[in-house]
């Protein structure tokens, strides 16, 4: 998957795509055979703007954060299903499907589902700060087989139902991704596995409960996927590259990932990363800004941010302190 050119400032609306081979489709440059256009594309078009955060893969597949005016629109049928989650402030909305007619209250908590092809006309009075993932069919259907579930993979239409569990991790996605390639893939990755899941579990015709996994890799297996985590070369550390060298779906690896080390790869990646800046921060005279493009990151601001994130100070502050 691409990297992030930089830290998305909040306050500046940029438009960022992250590109990886996973779930691809070769018509990602043009319309789809069938007609529709991706999820992104549909978005910009019906709300004028452009995300204040976005992360695709090559399918059209990923996370966007948009904040736009009403909408009085029509969203055209597109290729994927988007799932929404509200961060603003309470409004009510309107939802038209031939002749359906759907009203609801925006609030955070709840979430909005537009099944893949699709189409409604949306009536919103007030501007809409929101988190949208972009899910393809092959997705949740792949995540249904690896989990060894006969759940549908049909997912129902939803108008602003409550659904606090896939609002929290939706809202709180666009914190996480911090304009570091291998640490942005892993975490993007991750969710989109974790929120198929929670769909299938929570939104479909005939839901059903997707079963725990149970026991870690094996030892030589996780030292496998640790020595390619810890890697300074240019090796995959997507989790369909963690995955495959480990002889398991996504879905188990995983599990039994976090089973072994009581983190996710993600989360393992991004420690193993601080404590790389870490120990360059204290133990040599690299500037900073070197020592964030040696870790990965698109930029010092986007290292600086991370780093403040997980210690409360900037890697200068905290390099005067500790020397």
């Amino acid at each position: 998957m691409p990297s992030l050119s930089e830290r998305v400032v909040m306050s500046e609306p940029i438009d960022l795509s992250m590109i990886s081979a996973d779930e691809s489709d070769p018509h990602r440059n043009g319309l789809p055979a069938n007609g529709h256009r991706h999820a992104d594309e549909e978005m910009a078009r019906v709300l004028g703007t452009t995300p204040f955060q976005m992360a695709l893969d090559a399918s059209g597949a990923g996370i966007a954060h948009w904040k736009h005016e009403p909408l009085h629109d029509i969203v055209e049928p597109m290729t994927h299903h988007v799932i929404m989650a509200y961060n603003g402030a309470v409004q009510r909305m309107e939802r038209r499907s031939g002749r359906s007619v759907a009203a609801g209250t925006f609030r955070p908590g709840v979430v909005i589902i537009i099944p893949e092809g699709s189409s409604s006309r949306w009536d919103i009075p007030k501007p809409v700060d929101v988190v949208q993932l972009y899910l393809p069919q092959t997705t949740l259907e792949r995540i249904a087989t690896e989990a060894g579930t006969a759940a549908s993979t049909e997912l129902l239409e939803r108008t602003a139902h409550p659904d606090p569990v896939t609002s929290r991790l939706l809202v709180s996605a666009v914190d996480a991704l911090e304009g570091n390639e291998a640490l942005d893939t892993l975490f993007r990755q991750q969710l989109t596995d974790l929120l198929a899941t929670r769909l299938l579990a929570a939104h479909t015709d005939l839901p059903t409960t997707i079963q725990p996994v149970r026991g870690g890799l094996a030892p030589k297996t996780l030292l496998r996927a640790i020595e390619r985590l810890r890697s300074d070369s240019d090796a995959d550390v997507s989790l369909a590259a963690l995955a495959s060298e480990a002889g398991l779906s996504r879905f188990h690896f995983c599990r039994a990932f976090k089973e072994s080390t009581g983190l996710s790869p993600h989360a393992w990646l991004r420690k193993h990363r601080l404590e790389q800046a870490m120990k360059l921060l204290r133990d040599t005279n690299e500037a900073v800004v070197s020592v964030a493009a040696e870790l990965g990151y698109t930029s010092q601001t986007a290292f600086a941010a991370a780093f403040r994130k997980l210690t409360g100070e900037t890697p200068s502050d905290w390099r005067r302190r500790t020397r």
